[in-house]
């Protein structure tokens, strides 16, 4: 790269970043890619450390050769020197141009003309009462444990929440010898009809959605009520619920895995000053972008940190964050009218997933005594007493309750502790607003920030 070629920083190495990067390269630029895992592929086709014996057939499944095709192509321009990798490097704060990356030799500061946050998602879950206790994991993690460690969180699992991924994980672990006990769907059969017109978007990746579901058979209950965790001093025992006709079940586990579909990773963006509007249908907010991913100020947003699309919408948008960032930048670019109409089909097929899979809205606002913020020990009642003392503004809330300043910084509490202030107010989770983002954005050790001398 020469002195006056344009330094583009890319933050995040799954699809989104991954086809950014190449899109870069190929106009002839040198894009530096920081990420947090040791190798590019991100959480869907996150890799397994070398010499790990399970194929990609068996760890991404009708996906292995998208994974295979990806990591292929990152790999090869990285030992190409056609662009720099920053492995196992979080980027903690963002400020003037300059982000501040943790790695193993502490904190460095790196400058960038123009930034493509490709952050990806994590788990989006709600309060169970008991889920504070040892033994409960986000699919997420269970799934990561899985794709990295090949080993099950547990002996006895029970999977619960919404969406795909709560039957992917569950044939997941069948498949691989994990005994899951049950799966449980807080959507009603009913419900996840009422997507069907939107997923026949994308049909073949409706069935596919199917396969799973089938491989979990009677382990499989939709439309259940989740009344609580039951748990002793070692960990979770087992947990209550009620199935779709309204019968009582105790089941016995020692792990459970939970999650409502996904939220958007949005810290980065909200310390780069992007704008935010408040999706009514996927009940979080999310960044403001025109449709190639501009957030203003040189930044550029890709994959579900901005929009929830799924893998495949990840890689169509990382490719129009860089080309947005090359025409901004003067550099010819290539016709994105196909990606643009690619994009439209797969952004309906998520609004049906969206529709047939929701956020348990009622479950999050009529929690009992339950704890909502699990870092700081906040119960929805002190939520609610703190709400009733400070008014229905999110910011307001958590400086009085201390709900969200935890270490994961609200990243599993926000949105239901958004709906339980709105539900106390009498408005709306669009009106309440949204947790303010505080650097470090990931907890990071004070070492990290002293220099020598």
């Amino acid at each position: 790269m020469s002195e006056t070629s344009p330094r583009i920083v890319i933050v995040g190495a799954g699809p989104a970043g991954i086809r950014a990067a190449a899109m870069l390269v190929e106009a002839g630029l040198h894009p530096v890619v920081i990420d947090e895992g040791q190798r590019a592929g991100g959480q869907i086709y996150r890799r397994p450390p070398a010499g790990f014996v399970r194929t990609p057939e068996q760890l991404y499944g009708s996906e292995a050769a998208k994974a295979v095709a990806l990591h292929a192509l990152f790999d090869r321009l990285a030992e190409e020197g056609r662009l720099t990798h920053c492995a196992a490097s979080s980027v903690i704060a963002l400020q003037e141009g300059r982000l501040h990356v943790l790695g193993e030799g502490g904190v460095q500061l790196v400058s960038y003309d123009r930034l493509i946050l490709a952050t990806g998602a994590s788990d989006r879950v709600a309060p169970v009462p008991g889920w504070q206790s040892a033994g409960v994991y986000s699919l997420g993690a269970a799934q990561i444990a899985l794709k990295a460690q090949g080993v099950a969180l547990g002996q006895r699992i029970v999977l619960i929440g919404s969406g795909p991924l709560l039957t992917l994980v569950g044939a997941q672990l069948v498949k691989a010898g994990a005994d899951v006990v049950a799966v449980l769907d807080t959507s009603s059969r009913r419900q996840q009809m009422r997507g069907l017109w939107d997923l026949a978007a994308r049909p073949l990746v409706a069935l596919r959605g199917l396969a799973p579901r089938a491989r979990l058979g009677g382990r499989y209950h939709a439309g259940v009520t989740l009344e609580r965790i039951e748990a002793d001093g070692k960990g979770v025992t087992a947990i209550r619920w009620h199935d779709a006709g309204g019968r009582e079940h105790l089941t016995l586990c020692d792990t459970i895995g939970m999650g409502w579909h996904l939220r958007a990773e949005t810290h980065l963006a909200d310390l780069a000053g992007c704008a935010f509007i408040y999706d009514e249908q996927w009940r979080q907010w999310l960044p403001k972008t025109d449709e190639m991913g501009r957030a203003g100020n040189g930044v550029y947003l890709a994959g579900d940190g901005v929009r929830l699309l799924g893998a495949d919408g990840a890689e169509i948008a990382g490719r129009l964050a860089a080309v947005a960032c090359l025409v901004d930048l003067g550099f010819p670019a290539p016709s994105t009218a196909s990606d643009l109409r690619k994009l439209a089909r797969l952004e309906r097929f998520a609004r049906g997933l969206a529709r047939a899979f929701p956020w348990p809205t009622a479950m999050a606002r009529a929690l009992p005594d339950a704890v909502v913020c699990r870092c700081e020990n906040v119960t929805a009642a002190a939520l609610r007493q703190s709400t009733d003392f400070g008014g229905s503004e999110a910011n307001r809330v958590k400086s009085l309750s201390r709900v969200g300043m935890g270490r994961c910084q609200g990243r599993y509490c926000q949105l239901a502790a958004v709906e339980l202030i709105a539900a106390q107010t009498g408005c709306t989770p669009g009106a309440v607003g949204r947790f303010r983002g505080q650097a470090p954005v990931r907890p990071a050790p004070i070492g990290a920030f002293l220099r020598d001398g």
